[in-house]
């Protein structure tokens, strides 16, 4: 969601979504169903963004190559308090 709300403020208007998790992807792909209330709204408000943008790509990328996506994101949830994302969601 964050990264859908900075693509946004930056204009992008086409985006390419990669993820490692099946399940996620798949979900918002319409494919799964998604059966927690708050995965639900989480679901919704990520459809919401998606929405704003011209083009979405989604896909699935199995964990074991995408090693540096992974450490990256480890990276980010590392430091998210230091830069106050929080606030951002």
């Amino acid at each position: 969601i964050l990264g859908l709300k900075c693509a946004l403020s930056l204009g992008i208007t086409s985006l390419r979504v990669e993820g490692d998790s099946e399940l996620i992807v798949r979900q918002l792909e319409g494919r799964y169903r998604i059966k927690s209330p708050r995965l639900q709204e989480l679901w919704g408000e990520s459809k919401e963004l998606i929405s704003k943008f011209n083009d979405v790509k989604i896909r699935h990328i199995p964990r074991a190559k995408n090693k540096r996506a992974d450490e990256l994101a480890n990276q980010a949830m590392d430091c998210r308090d230091e830069f106050g994302f929080e606030e951002i969601m």
